[in-house]
């Protein structure tokens, strides 16, 4: 191995740089493999002429405490199905695998690490299917990859949601009001879930149990009384009560996601129709999970994730996913990585913490 090539696709998320630097350092430490970023995922590489940036220590130095990806990241760069603008203002999609794989090979890259969540991977494996010397990294503060107990991103995401929540859980006692605080959680409840445990919330609501609205409000109205009490929900923006929709809209600009968000203020509506005593606020929190300094936990996490990539590139084990198993850094196949969605199942042991603390799930 002489040259790599560095992606990081999809959501941004705290640690990213952390990856990069890692996988940079090592690099370095071995002295044998020139590291290179690609622009926005693979928009970079299949852009003429090509937005490649150098990824050297001066490049790389002190960037672990930063949020975000210095190379940039997207939704809209599946090589697979790429988003083509028509004459009529529409988007149709295309292959551009072929297209990619050439210009790898004539950039002179003898493997690329792709780092992403669970889209992000399934890209991959496609691409190693049809030939590519290719490693993925798993990121999603979702941590809603099941081949990895951890995904680096999540712990700083849950930190920043229980630092707002226990700032709304003041205001909603001092105004004895019902506050709503809706997380990231699109199909997984996980940071909904913790949030609410660490936040001491008396309702959480996710996507993997739908809520029946009738009990919320039972729930809710039992911590009143006289005129006076307080609730904090957290709610994630999957979440959908049992004889509704999940709250989102179609994206633009050739993003094939829906996007979600907005359920707080559904749910704000719904307690309003069925009787809430109390006074109903709503908070989202949107991206600002995403942003900010990662947390002690993830920049190590982030750092070890980025150095085992390195060693799988240079032991040629392609076709594989670094993952974070029984406190090691280890590997899974692709495959494997992206057999199974990780949701919140219903034997998981934090179900019943919350439970034994009181925490309604509207069900």
């Amino acid at each position: 191995m002489k040259k790599i090539l560095v992606t990081t696709g999809g959501g941004d998320c705290p640690g990213l740089n952390a990856v990069i630097r890692g996988i940079s350092r090592a690099a370095k430490h071995y002295g044998d493999i020139e590291v290179w970023g690609s622009k926005e995922a693979f928009n970079g590489i299949m852009s003429t002429p090509p937005e490649l940036v150098r990824l050297n220590k001066k490049a790389t130095a002190g960037i672990h405490v930063r949020g975000g990806t210095i190379i940039g990241t997207t939704n809209k760069g599946n090589p697979l199905a790429y988003p083509k603008l028509q004459p009529d203002g529409s988007f149709v999609t295309i292959d551009r695998s072929k297209e990619l794989l050439k210009k790898i090979k004539k950039g002179g890259f003898d493997a690329v690490i792709n780092v992403g969540g669970d889209g992000s991977q399934k890209i991959s494996q496609e691409l190693y299917e049809k030939g590519l010397n290719i490693v993925g990294v798993p990121k999603t503060i979702d941590n809603d990859l099941s081949a990895t107990d951890r995904t680096f991103g999540f712990a700083t995401a849950v930190q920043i949601a229980t630092d707002c929540f226990d700032k709304l859980v003041t205001t909603a006692e001092s105004h004895h009001r019902v506050i709503i605080m809706e997380v990231m959680g699109r199909d997984a409840g996980w940071i909904g879930l913790h949030t609410a445990i660490a936040g001491g919330a008396e309702i959480c609501l996710i996507p993997e149990i739908p809520y029946d609205i009738k009990k919320v409000v039972k729930k809710i109205n039992k911590r009143y009384k006289k005129g006076r009490g307080f609730v904090n929900i957290v709610i994630s923006e999957g979440a959908k009560a049992k004889d509704g929709e999940i709250t989102g809209s179609a994206a633009a600009d050739g993003d094939t996601h829906i996007k979600f968000g907005g359920v707080a203020n559904v749910l704000r509506h719904q307690l309003e129709a069925n009787g809430c005593k109390g006074q109903v606020r709503s908070t989202i929190l949107g991206h600002i999970q995403r942003g900010g300094t990662p947390s002690a936990y993830d920049r190590i996490l982030a750092t070890s994730m980025g150095v085992k990539a390195l060693e799988l590139v240079r032991e040629k084990k392609f076709g594989q996913m670094v993952s974070f198993k029984n406190d090691s850094i280890t590997s899974v196949t692709l495959k494997e990585a992206t057999e199974e969605y990780n949701v919140v199942k219903m034997d998981n042991y934090l179900l019943d913490v919350a439970r034994k603390m009181g925490i309604s799930f509207g069900d």
